[in-house]
């Protein structure tokens, strides 16, 4: 039997996960990080991107968040996202559009240009974009 933590996925809204898991990996603000159970304890903001949980048996899921907090104690994780969905929930026509938007307001600046919301809105639609793409690769 593999050596377990619990991970406690939520947002101001809901709890989306709430389980035992093998490995957490996310983004943080330094790039990616892997948690597994044991781990030192570490407080770290999260950038919007995926959370891949593996699962007892090795099964994954993949969660996008859209920023955060991660906390880890040796066999306690918690993810506190500003806003969490299932990456199969998210709709991908949604996030190209919303890259496309970013993409054009960046490349047309006008004077009413607020490039640090049009980058934030550009990493969100790419980071959903990329989750979306994890989901569909560990189906097959």
């Amino acid at each position: 039997m593999a050596i377990t933590t619990h991970l406690d996925i939520v947002s101001a809204e809901r709890e989306i996960f709430s389980g035992i898991v093998e490995m957490v990996v996310a983004t943080g603000e330094l790039g990616e990080v892997g948690i597994v159970p044991g781990h030192a304890p570490l407080l770290t903001v999260l950038k919007p991107g995926e959370i891949r949980v593996t699962l007892p048996g090795g099964e994954q899921e993949i969660y996008y968040v859209s920023g955060g907090m991660l906390e880890v104690q040796p066999f306690c994780v918690t993810v506190l996202a500003d806003a969490v969905e299932r990456a199969e929930s998210l709709d991908e026509a949604a996030a190209i559009a919303a890259r496309q938007r970013a993409e054009e307001a960046i490349a047309n600046r006008g004077a009413e240009f607020d490039y640090t919301l049009a980058a934030t809105e550009l990493a969100r639609a790419v980071a959903q974009i990329r989750a979306i793409q994890k989901t569909r690769k560990f189906a097959k």
